[in-house]
């Protein structure tokens, strides 16, 4: 079963591209027609699209593996922190740094930054300085905490990329084929797809549209943990059971003579 259908993408506003004379010929694939000087995507390659996303999207999440969500345009930010914030996948709606990726290591020196001024709130060291300086301090940290508080807890590069319009988050695609990073993305007709691992041709600019297709990856993404989660403890009671098993094994025999020899002498 589908996990969007032609009607839901319809009703989305999915299949609205971009004016024609903007468009970019390797979308042509994708392009069902012209109306009205707008190409019009072909929805049925869509829903395809993002069931062959969605479908990957969980064995990445189900391996255990992170995937980072990038949008920072208007019409999706709100749609894609409260969504992914529910499966717990690292996302950047406020702002791509540049070196995110391909500079990792400074990235997390500033997350670690970031911890240490929260250790020095609660330890108390932040009372004992200046009132300029604490003003100071709690101005770095609320910048810290808006480019990269949500990806705090992101230990390592993730596995993949989930882009939300590859026109804008060109720094982003370029860095994740920089480290050959998977990258799955939601591809306007104004768009390049060549470098997007995982195409899914829809409307990136309405906000019911990009709505739709997270529903369908994030829920994809959930569907992994949750087999994971199940994975692990069926894992968990064999381990169990195989040891009680092995106790059983090692357990001393009692010989029937011993045992006859004792009841004898009683």
């Amino acid at each position: 079963m589908s996990r969007v259908n032609f009607d839901q993408l319809l009703e989305a506003g999915a299949q609205y591209g971009h004016l024609k004379r903007k468009w970019n010929p390797h979308m042509a694939p994708y392009i069902f027609t012209e109306k009205k000087g707008i190409h019009i995507i072909d929805l049925h390659k869509t829903a395809i699209k993002v069931d062959e996303a969605a479908s990957a999207m969980k064995q990445i999440a189900k391996s255990g593996k992170k995937i980072m969500f990038v949008a920072t345009k208007k019409q999706a930010k709100e749609a894609v922190a409260e969504r992914v914030k529910a499966v717990g996948m690292p996302y950047v709606t406020e702002r791509w740094s540049g070196g995110m990726l391909t500079n990792f290591a400074t990235i997390r020196k500033a997350v670690r930054k970031m911890s240490t001024i929260d250790k020095m709130e609660k330890d108390g060291t932040l009372a004992t300085m200046s009132k300029r300086e604490r003003l100071q301090v709690s101005r770095q940290r609320a910048k810290l905490e808006k480019n990269l508080g949500s990806i705090s807890d992101l230990t390592r590069i993730p596995a993949a990329l989930f882009i939300v319009d590859v026109t804008k988050e060109h720094i982003a695609l370029a860095e994740a084929k920089k480290l050959g990073i998977p990258v799955f993305a939601m591809v306007d007709t104004n768009s390049d797809p060549r470098d997007v691992d995982f195409v899914i041709p829809a409307n990136d600019d309405a906000t019911k549209s990009i709505a739709l297709i997270l529903d369908a990856v994030v829920g994809a993404v959930a569907e992994g943990l949750n087999e994971r989660k199940n994975d692990k403890s069926v894992s968990a009671e064999d381990s169990e059971a195989d040891a009680a098993e092995a106790a059983e094994v090692d357990a001393p025999e009692v010989d029937d003579n011993e045992e006859d020899d004792n009841e004898s002498e009683d």
